[in-house]
């Protein structure tokens, strides 16, 4: 299930530094969310800066680059893995694209697993037991 996608400027940043962006996020996910690497998948999405405002103007004026990502969860995630999971994207951007921290923004997308598939299943067939440890894992901390 974990997915990235980093949302940013054609053009603005080289092959080498998109290879270091996907391949870190996916250490990243895994590493957070004690997931196999297998499992994760991460795109970049490119956008024209004539086709990218940001404060009311295009980019393509301003030639700011303020990176945008989206990240999906199966729910039941603790939040803190989840703000983890921002902060890393966060400063991952701002590492290899050498982006103002303050412009980034990201957004996570918790998905309820019996409307996430993998290979046609629902994910809550194919990882039930995960799940079920994950929910007894946080029933122990909020009791």
């Amino acid at each position: 299930m974990p997915i990235v996608n980093f949302h940013l400027l054609a053009g603005e940043i080289t092959g080498e530094q998109c290879e270091l962006l996907l391949v870190e996020a996916s250490q990243l996910y895994a590493k957070v969310l004690q997931s196999p690497v297998e499992r994760v998948r991460a795109f970049i999405t490119w956008h024209d800066s004539r086709h990218f405002a940001v404060a009311g103007s295009l980019c393509a004026a301003t030639g700011m680059h303020a990176p945008f990502f989206d990240f999906f969860v199966l729910d039941g995630r603790p939040v803190e893995q989840r703000h983890q999971l921002a902060e890393g994207f966060t400063e991952l951007l701002v590492k290899h694209l050498a982006v103002r921290r303050d412009v980034v923004r990201g957004r996570c997308q918790r998905i309820a697993p019996e409307d996430w598939s993998i290979a046609g299943v629902p994910a809550s067939l194919l990882r039930a037991d995960e799940l079920a440890i994950r929910a007894a894992g946080e029933l122990a901390h909020g009791a």
